[in-house]
């Protein structure tokens, strides 16, 4: 059985391993190992609602493999997803990124009229709640499986909705080249910053930002004084990042005008409200027994620092209770007579 759960620090060698694997940029998700454990430290804080995070919580969230079912023979390591969520974008400091717009040119004696598109540089941002450092094992890195770890942060949020921000965003990786190199850093950054793009993006994402505003010009960039490689790519996603962003769509997000100030890929919103609108949860009472049979659901249990989220099986009726197998319950964390939150699961589709 597949499980979203909180990470552990017994998780970090799984985790580094799984970075290892994925070969992934995560700007969120550092490679060396101290700055990983502290970055598993911050999420276990976060999860123990410390008040020393209390602004600033960044939770991680595994999905873990449970041997027990029909794959049981499978060779797979045990921690094969990972997710995370920045509850305020920033960390208590700027959250920087350059926002779409247009400039009109016009003169009447010369009869010309023109729209320039320009980019912004703005921390309008700062405060959203960010879904960041999604990851899967390429071997488990099916349709089904990237919309369970997906859609339980949302499912999360749902529950929780009073600890996050009025919108949540998410930051899609831009287009780069196979040797880490970015068209958009390349026309633009790396004029004002003595580093490359990995070192830049690296630098933003676990030391301090403020280089960003000292750095980097604060007048508008007009879109047409940069390189053609550069304009191709502003808000476009890396091809990999596209079964992403359908999952994202259908639950209620959307490309907005804003990019990613280092290689500029697109950042999708959504109104917090709307997440509960696209696929409103229910709760109800477990009762154990029943078959694995009917509809499949996102069933979470109610503990903020004991989350558990899998996919069910169960026929629901109008009353107030479900009824799931006993051995289901236990790995959610749930008596007989518990309350869980649940959504109907939308497969992937893929």
């Amino acid at each position: 059985m597949l499980l979203v759960r909180p990470c552990h620090s017994s998780d970090l060698e799984a985790i580094t391993a799984l970075l290892e694997r994925s070969g992934l940029r995560l700007s969120t998700l550092p490679r060396d190992p101290e700055l990983l454990a502290e970055r598993v430290q911050v999420s276990l804080e976060s999860f123990a609602q410390s008040p020393s995070r209390q602004g600033k919580e960044r939770l991680l969230f595994v999905l873990e493999y449970s041997p027990g079912n029909s794959d049981s023979d499978r060779d797979t390591p045990q921690v094969i997803g990972l997710a995370g969520i920045d509850v305020c974008a920033g960390n208590g400091a700027p959250f920087y990124s350059y926002r779409r717009d247009e400039l009109i040119h016009a003169s009447h004696t010369l009869n010309v009229h023109n729209r320039i598109p320009v980019l912004y540089l703005t921390h309008e941002l700062t405060g959203s709640t960010l879904l960041c450092s999604f990851m899967l094992h390429p071997d488990w890195a099916t349709s089904d499986h990237r919309a369970l770890l997906m859609c339980s942060r949302l499912l999360f949020i749902q529950q929780y909705r009073h600890r996050f921000a009025d919108t949540v965003i998410s930051e899609i990786q831009g287009v780069s080249t196979e040797d880490a190199q970015s068209p958009f850093w390349d026309s633009l950054g790396a004029h004002f910053f003595a580093m490359s793009f990995a070192e830049a993006d690296s630098h933003s994402a676990y030391r301090s930002k403020t280089f960003i505003a000292e750095l980097m010009p604060p007048h508008p960039i007009y879109v047409p004084l940069l390189t053609p490689a550069a304009q191709r790519v502003i808000a476009v996603a890396h091809d990999q990042a596209q079964v992403n962003i359908e999952l994202m769509e259908r639950e209620g997000f959307s490309k907005g005008p804003h990019i990613d100030i280092f290689d500029g890929g697109p950042t999708y919103e959504c109104p917090a409200v709307r997440l509960s609108a696209t696929n409103p949860a229910r709760i109800k009472q477990v009762r154990f027994g029943g078959h694995n049979a009917g509809q499949t659901y996102l069933v979470a249990n109610t503990s903020f620092q004991e989350f558990r989220c899998a996919l069910v099986r169960f026929s629901d009726g109008l009353g107030d209770v479900i009824r799931i197998q006993e051995t289901v319950a236990g790995l959610l964390g749930v008596k007989d007579g518990d309350a869980v939150i649940y959504v109907p699961f939308k497969s992937g589709g893929r």
